[in-house]
């Protein structure tokens, strides 16, 4: 964890550094040549420098240790850190598209045209290099450490690096046709930077209000626990993210009905302490004991079976028990988010089940899908 907020924090430092000396030429070049475009390039830059600021402090601050307030710790931080960046998108998207429009018009009253040097252009595109290569740099990095922060900025980067292309094509056509672009090439690529600013700014809130794991890494976090021995089943998986590798979950696991609370604690204890290992994540295990070995309740089962095929929108039976001394059916179902009703859908197969079990108390336990659906 301390190599990977190095890592971020030295990757912020490099486009901060690489962004500084960005400013100060676009800025010297924008001022003698006339243009607009230019000067607001460099002021691109300077927020690409306080994005990388804003990773620098988000990921110190995510590093902090849970305390009493947050005992999950501050690794959600790292979210907001990704918001504020597409804002900074949003903001050089907004302001490439007015001052572009204000360029446009002040073309039509006054008749204005940008005035390059040769130097000028040579310069716009050494920047236009560096500003690629920082671009490609930072997701490169951010996609190794899995940094949503640095990704952000690569890609606010990459933006600019258009943005600053469409500024160059903009004063050759001017110095060597003296036809005017700018402007209207301006417009076009302010307004990709801001869908794609407003699509980070979407990933990012999405995380912070709590995605779906991966289905890949949901099964074999399964296939893992059903891989211990003593696990019937694994059911009810639920995960929460608090940052990179810091996750909290909970499962419940089916278990004979005929095992000590010694043998179960064991079984407990290697599911935890695996799924910490290789998985980061801190899991809770609750029991279900099944007794579906003998005959009798196998042949329940079944029946019970026969009664969920009927509802295509239930995806899982399971925790099944058959109490014959208390004459007590208890299983639960999971259903899947497309059931416009599914406590309905719950009630009526408890309805059905008692239908066919009159002699029996039935329970039916809704559970939501956390992590069945695609």
């Amino acid at each position: 964890m301390q190599n990977r907020e190095k890592e971020i924090v030295k990757t912020s430092v490099i486009g901060i550094i690489g962004n500084a000396f960005l400013v100060a030429f676009k800025a010297f070049v924008g001022i003698l040549a006339g243009s607009v475009a230019i000067i607001m390039d460099a002021v691109n830059n300077f927020t690409d420098a306080l994005s990388s600021t804003i990773t620098i402090a988000g990921t110190k601050l995510s590093a902090k240790k849970p305390d009493k307030k947050h005992p999950y710790g501050y690794g959600r931080i790292e979210y907001l850190t990704s918001t504020m960046i597409a804002v900074l998108i949003l903001f050089a998207g907004g302001m490439a598209v007015y001052e572009s429009i204000r360029s446009i018009i002040d073309h039509f009253a006054n008749g204005t045209m940008p005035s390059f040097e040769i130097y000028s252009i040579v310069i716009v595109a050494m920047a236009i290099g560096v500003k690629v290569a920082i671009g490609l740099f930072f997701r490169k990095r951010g996609t190794t450490i899995e940094s949503d922060a640095l990704k952000a900025s690569g890609m606010d980067a990459l933006f600019d690096s258009i943005l600053s292309t469409a500024t160059l094509i903009g004063a050759i056509v001017a110095k060597f046709a003296n036809f005017y672009i700018e402007g209207y090439l301006g417009v076009l690529i302010g307004l990709f930077i801001l869908k794609s600013g407003f699509e980070v700014m979407r990933e990012s809130l999405s995380s912070m209000i709590g995605d779906r794991f991966e289905r890949e890494y949901v099964l074999a976090i399964k296939e893992d626990i059903l891989a211990v021995k003593g696990v019937r089943g694994c059911y009810d998986l639920i995960l929460n993210n608090y940052g990179h590798d810091k996750n909290i979950g909970s499962v419940h696991i089916g278990v004979d009905d005929a095992l000590s609370a010694r043998e179960i604690q064991a079984i407990e204890r290697e599911i935890t302490m695996l799924i910490y290992t290789k998985y980061h994540t801190i899991m809770t295990c609750g029991i279900y004991a099944e007794n579906q070995s003998d005959e009798a309740s196998h042949a329940v089962f079944e029946k019970v079976a026969e009664v969920i095929k009927k509802h295509p929108h239930v995806l899982q039976l399971h925790g099944f028990y058959l109490d014959k001394e208390s004459a007590t059916l208890s299983y639960d179902v999971v259903v899947s988010f497309d059931d416009p009703d599914a406590a309905g859908t719950v009630a009526e197969i408890k309805r059905e089940t008692e239908e066919i079990f009159k002699d029996y108390h039935v329970f039916v336990q809704y559970d939501q899908d956390f992590s069945l659906s695609e």
